[in-house]
């Protein structure tokens, strides 16, 4: 399949790699065009401009940092005018239900089909491809997205346009606030005389063992907020959840709270942490390295 890859930062050249490797035609676009130029080696057409790139492509596919880069790409810069008509958008940013709804009626007013389906599994799941793809549109298009849903990961249709969003952003909430709960039930052993890594390793296969636990907290243990996700990326999807939240009339106070703590953490400094890093803010409020 001809298909353009708009955003080829941490997640998107990984994404991009997996669709070359599987037989793909891959047309890369990115802001800052070195960070393409790997994929020429791979078999990608880079291309200088966004809409050079949509126009060659009978799928495209957006991995960009938040829903008002994707809507200046998409329509600012021409690109949606380039696409043909007919072509699939499917936007795997993370970006808000209501912003992918509009992206999908504007592009269905040029004859072009739209699915948003936005990712978790982070930099280790793209390369492996197993993300977990979360896909909100049309049937028929989630169906004819199956070659490239396969070569990145296991998808599921969650609903209409807006639906995979509204999953990512369910998916954001656990994992931000099982993090914080993570860091402050081992920052209280610790505080209170015990080993993090054996109490990591004896809750382990309980009822409080997690992914979370398993990735996160040995991050913790180890001191490692190397960023694979950042905490303003962690923020950004809070704040996407708790807005809304408060368009459809839900009261979310645990995401109200963590959404505090991440704030609180990037004010001081922890912004390009990993977003484990909530770690770093809740141990300083206790006085602990």
């Amino acid at each position: 399949m001809n298909i353009a890859v708009l955003g080829i930062g941490v997640m998107g050249s990984r994404m991009a790699q997996r669709l070359c490797q599987a037989g793909h035609s891959v047309h890369a676009w990115n802001r800052t065009k070195a960070k393409a130029d790997p994929l020429l080696a791979l078999g990608a057409t880079v291309h200088a401009r966004a809409d050079s790139a949509a126009q060659a492509a009978d799928i495209v596919i957006c991995m960009l940092e938040d829903g008002s880069v994707v809507s200046n790409v998409l329509f600012g810069s021409g690109a949606s005018k380039a696409i043909k008509p007919g072509s699939l958008v499917i936007d795997m940013s993370s970006i808000r239900p209501g912003e992918a709804r509009d992206h999908a009626a504007r592009l269905s007013e040029l004859g072009v089909f739209h699915l948003d389906a936005p990712v978790s599994g982070g930099t280790l799941g793209a390369e492996q491809g197993t993300l977990a793809i979360m896909v909100g549109g049309k049937a028929d298009e989630f169906a004819r997205a199956q070659p490239v849903f396969k070569a990145l990961g296991r998808s599921t249709h969650v609903g209409p346009h807006g639906s995979g969003q509204l999953t990512k952003l369910a998916n954001q909430m656990i994992v931000g606030i099982t993090i914080g709960a993570v860091a402050e039930a081992l920052l209280l052993c610790e505080k209170g005389g015990a080993s993090m890594g054996k109490v990591k390793e004896a809750i382990s296969g309980g009822f409080a063992d997690s992914r979370i636990l398993q990735v996160h907290g040995q991050r913790m243990v180890d001191r490692d907020f190397e960023p694979r996700a950042r905490m303003s990326v962690q923020l950004k999807d809070l704040r996407n959840a708790l807005a809304t939240a408060q368009e459809i009339g839900f009261d979310a106070p645990v995401t109200r709270l963590f959404e505090t703590l991440y704030s609180d953490g990037i004010k001081h400094g922890l912004t390009d942490l990993d977003h484990a890093g909530l770690f770093v803010e809740l141990a300083s409020r206790n006085g602990m390295r």
